[in-house]
């Protein structure tokens, strides 16, 4: 799209306050207002006693699978902390959902096996189904999360552990700004939305479902991936907009094809 095709288009941004930078600059690149109103922020678990005895006993695992950026991050801080031997890492096979994960992964001097080739935890069990019967599995990730890996790697033959490395909660003041926003005359034109957890906390912020479907009735909602949409839709909200690839330029070409059907809509009814 052109720098100025996303012009006077409001968009919220709700990812985490650290990593909505690139979002929002790729979206006020292109034109649009950006209000950032992050809806998770991340926190250490309430018990890093799971996590401990992973990084105590990591030579006896065959596989690690981290699902985020989060997750790596949060594990190397705790690691740290507790002045934990990594070395071990360096003899597993590591998978990780993503590229941003592989990325953060990669940085710390590690080799990342696999990377399922779409970003989602089903496409986690279809490329390690075949690969850990038998194997000690570890798997690294948010205190909320769906259960699809640890069961489906259960059923193919692996034993597996899963621990939080971190837990999300909704950030303090971020439910008056939403509301805020909602209620003035600069109501936002589209909210996006870059994991389940934007989502949930989103419309719990709102007062639940019914809420956040009277609400948000005439905001474009835009989600990062068939999970998050998933997500929206059992709230009975549609989403607007899904991006093909789960990453943030795939989401802003989402919010762009949006936008194009927006324009044509209004097109029409002149």
């Amino acid at each position: 799209m052109a720098t100025s095709d996303f012009s006077g288009l409001g968009i919220v941004v709700t990812r985490a306050h650290h990593q909505a930078g690139s979002l929002a600059r790729m979206l006020r690149e292109r034109g649009a207002v950006v209000e950032e109103i992050p809806t998770i922020e991340i926190k250490p678990p309430a018990t890093f006693e799971p996590l401990d005895q992973a990084l105590d006993h990591l030579a006896s695992y065959d596989w690690l699978i981290l699902t985020s950026a989060n997750g790596v991050e949060a594990l190397w801080d705790r690691a740290e902390q507790i002045g934990a031997d990594l070395s071990p890492l360096g003899k597993l096979r590591i998978c990780a959902i993503g590229p941003a994960t592989q990325r953060a992964i990669q940085s710390r001097g590690l080799q990342v096996a696999v990377v399922p080739q779409q970003f989602v935890a089903e496409s986690v069990v279809e490329a390690l189904r075949l690969e850990v019967r038998g194997k000690r599995v570890l798997l690294v990730r948010a205190k909320e999360a769906r259960d699809v890996i640890p069961r489906e790697l259960r059923h193919a033959g692996a034993e597996v552990d899963v621990v939080a490395a971190y837990e999300t909660v909704i950030p303090e003041g971020a439910r008056q700004r939403l509301l805020s926003i909602l209620n003035s005359k600069n109501r936002p034109h589209a909210i996006t939305f870059t994991s389940s957890s934007t989502a949930r906390h989103l419309i719990a912020m709102l007062g639940g479902p019914d809420a956040a479907r009277q609400l948000l009735s005439d905001i474009a909602l835009v989600s990062i991936g068939p999970v998050t949409s998933a997500t929206l839709r059992e709230a009975g909200l549609a989403p607007a907009g899904e991006a093909g690839q789960y990453t943030i330029g795939g989401l802003v070409d989402a919010i762009a094809g949006w936008a194009r059907n927006r324009r044509g809509a209004e097109g029409n009814s002149l």
